[in-house]
Parts: structure tokens; C-alpha cells; sequence
């Protein structure tokens, strides 16, 4: 017979008007039945979840899903909630993370077919790398394939304006998970996942932690968690098992450079000839973020200034400067 759980995710999800959960549970239970060998009962249970689903669109079924929801008041202060118009093709990504990523998307999007069979999607993920290398942009990706809302949790706010309360808002996060299906953001994650042995992390940092290692293990709802650090060395090894892929984002090579310089300029035509080679030795070093902004600028130049092509001149001197500044 279906598990105590199973029972309370159907009533849960039937008094939410969640469907999309609730057929997924409901589809659980017939798998787990057939396993047992009660493939009849299995049987009339799946052709009982076939005919709910007559009538109805994929829309409406997925419809809670692709909403926004605001999250708890006590949550406002430390989340920012918003919906992603952006996919994994408006990125310049590694072949690697790409090939992943779709895997993960993949996954997600079948994610019913695969519960039914008692398989768990991916969907924790750990992203690391340096700053500007499209972390960010990939939780936001992630959730525009999938038409749901991304919810960025300020960690900083956590440890600093809530401290002595962390744990409890971290609770309510992963309360947050399980009512409404989204991509959930934990940015600059080393804040709070640093080595429990360090001496820094003696009291609150140490007892969040703990807490975020329970609560991650725990979950079991349908939102992708996903955490980012420009640190990874510094997390406390614990971590890493409980995260589906581990993803290290590179700066961009000369390859990507060329690459992210012509996504990013493909709307206006140059004055000159492109010596894209040239460009990217120019731009070596420089990050994703860093590479966009530069290209930005020069087309703001050209706006300015009332012409109506891109000076390879100024891309040049923007890239140029802006290594300077980064040594």
C-alpha cells in the first residue's frame, strides 16, 4: 500500500490545487505497487490518473508552476524573486557544463515520467569559478528553459541583519521549496559553507551550516537548488556529497572570447574589418560578464556619437584598459 508519506504529499498537493504534483505522487504510488506485484491495482491506478488528465492542457497542469509567487513576508527581505526570459543558448559556455546542464534540463523536464519509476531528477547543483563567469546567469538560464521563477537568497542578509535567527529563515527556505517549484539561488554560498573547523566559523556560521546540510539532505520537494562560490576551496568537504553536479565555470578561452564578441555585437555591423584573433588576445583574461559590458559600451559609443557602425577601435581600447585594470 502507499507510504504514509505518499498519502500526505496527495492530500498536500490536492488542498494547494498543485496537480502537477499530485499526479506525480499518485504515479509513484502505481509504480511502487507494480513492484510489488500488484500490477492490476497498478493497472487501474494509472488508468485512473490518465482519465484525470483528459480535459486538461499541459498549461493548466504545470500553470502553479509557472506563476510567481512571492515568498513569505519574513523571507521579502532575503529573497529576490523574478522570472528569467533568458535560455542556455544565450550563453557562451563551456562544452562540458553545457552538455551537463542540458542533462539537468532534460531531467527536469520529464521529471514526472522519471518519479513514476522511483528515479530522482538532478537538480542540486554546486557552481564554482570566478567572479563573472556566468554562475549567476546559469540559475537564471535554468529556470527560463523551464518556465519557472528564480529565487535568489541573499546569504549576506542571512548572516548579518537575521543573525541568531539564520536557522530558522533557512528552514522557512526549504519550507518555500516544497510549496512552489522554482530555481532556488544560494549566491556566494562560501558564507555560510566554509570548513566547520575554521576558526571563523565557531558559533552561528558553524550551527547554519549544520543546519543547511540537514535540510539540503532532507528535501525532497521539486525545485532546483543551486549553489554558487568563487571559494570552493574553502567549503567543508561534507558538502560536495550532497550536490547531484559539481560545475566549474573557467574565464573564457580565446575560442569563447571570439564567440561571446560576436553574440554580443550581432545586431550592428562594424566600421572596419574584425581581426576577431587580434580580439581575443586583447580580451585573454578577462571574464564573461567583463567581455559583455566591454561590448555594451561600444555600442553605447556608437549610439552617442549618432553613428550607425560599431568603431573596432573602441572595443579595442575598452578591452585594453579594462586588463590593465586587472593586472
Amino acid at each position: 500500500m502507499a507510504a504514509a508519506d505518499q498519502i500526505k504529499s496527495l492530500i498536500k498537493s490536492f488542498g494547494q490545487s498543485d496537480d502537477a504534483r499530485f499526479f506525480s505522487t499518485a504515479l509513484q504510488i502505481a509504480a511502487t505497487e507494480a513492484q510489488q506485484g500488484h500490477t492490476t491495482f497498478a493497472q487501474e491506478l494509472k488508468k485512473l490518473i490518465d482519465e484525470a488528465k483528459n480535459g486538461r492542457s499541459l498549461n493548466q497542469i504545470e500553470k502553479k508552476a509557472i506563476q510567481i509567487n512571492l515568498p513569505k513576508r519574513e523571507l521579502q527581505e532575503l529573497i529576490e524573486v523574478f522570472q528569467p526570459k533568458i535560455s542556455l543558448k544565450d550563453m557562451v559556455l563551456d562544452n562540458s557544463i553545457k552538455l551537463k546542464l542540458n542533462s539537468v534540463i532534460k531531467e527536469q523536464e520529464k521529471w514526472q515520467l522519471l518519479k513514476a519509476h522511483n528515479l530522482e531528477p538532478k537538480r542540486k547543483l554546486l557552481l564554482t569559478g570566478a567572479p563573472g563567469t556566468g554562475k549567476t546567469m546559469t540559475a537564471q538560464a535554468i529556470a527560463g528553459e523551464l518556465g519557472i521563477a528564480v529565487y535568489i537568497i541573499r546569504l549576506d542578509g542571512l548572516m548579518s541583519k537575521f543573525l541568531g535567527e539564520s536557522i530558522a529563515k533557512l528552514r522557512l527556505i526549504f519550507d518555500a521549496m516544497n510549496d512552489h517549484r522554482a530555481v532556488y539561488l544560494f549566491d556566494e554560498f562560501d558564507s555560510i559553507g566554509s570548513h566547520r573547523n575554521q576558526h571563523q566559523d565557531i558559533g552561528e556560521i558553524k550551527r547554519v551550516l549544520n543546519s543547511f546540510l540537514i535540510n539540503i539532505e532532507k528535501d525532497k520537494s521539486n525545485s532546483i537548488i543551486i549553489a554558487a562560490t568563487n571559494l570552493p576551496e574553502s567549503l567543508d568537504k561534507a558538502l560536495f556529497r550532497r550536490f547531484d553536479e559539481i560545475l566549474e565555470y573557467p574565464l573564457p578561452d580565446k575560442e569563447h572570447i571570439i564567440e561571446i564578441i560576436k553574440k554580443n555585437t550581432k545586431a550592428f555591423s562594424f566600421s572596419t574589418k574584425v581581426n576577431y584573433k587580434e580580439l581575443s588576445e586583447i580580451a585573454n583574461g578577462l571574464n564573461y560578464s567583463e567581455i559583455v559590458r566591454i561590448c555594451e559600451e561600444t555600442i553605447k559609443e556608437m549610439i552617442l556619437n549618432g553613428a550607425d557602425k560599431l568603431e573596432i577601435k573602441t572595443l579595442k581600447s575598452l578591452l585594453k584598459s579594462r586588463n590593465i585594470v586587472n593586472g
